[in-house]
């Protein structure tokens, strides 16, 4: 028969009269309406074809992350190029094919591709229509 073993676990907190403990300073909301964020500009990675770009966390002070949208016009892609962070494409709006190393996939609305750090990655829009993604990846500290 196994024996069982009781283990007791204190934490000991020394409470000081008169001294005050401030909670970390909490951050306000930040709301971004995405219509002030559009601008047409080439694609990145490459410049192929145009695209509409929604830069919707450029103007967040102190962020973490990226958070993107992105139309790809008929004919664009967002070239091939190394990550150094896990990153996300999700298609909200057309077609489109996504590679990763030596692996392409077709990919459309509702869909998601995980990219991994180290990879080398791009997306090309395929269809007869804009190719809608939402990119969100980390801000890497250098």
């Amino acid at each position: 028969m196994a024996k069982g073993i009781l283990c007791a676990c204190f934490i000991a907190v020394t409470i000081v009269p008169g001294l005050a403990v401030a909670a970390p300073a909490s951050r306000p909301l930040v709301v971004i309406d995405e219509r002030t964020t559009l601008r047409t500009e080439p694609t990145p990675h490459g410049a192929i074809g145009t695209s509409t770009a929604f830069r919707i966390s450029d103007g967040i002070p102190g962020r973490t992350m990226e958070f993107r949208k992105r139309m790809l016009h008929v004919g664009a892609a967002i070239g091939e190029h190394l990550i150094a962070h896990d990153e996300v494409y999700y298609v909200v709006d057309g077609v489109g094919e996504v590679v990763s190393g030596l692996e392409r996939k077709q990919l459309t609305a509702g869909m998601a591709a995980y990219l991994y750090a180290g990879e080398t990655v791009g997306i090309r829009q395929t269809g007869h229509a804009p190719l809608t993604l939402i990119i969100a990846y980390p801000i890497v500290k250098k």
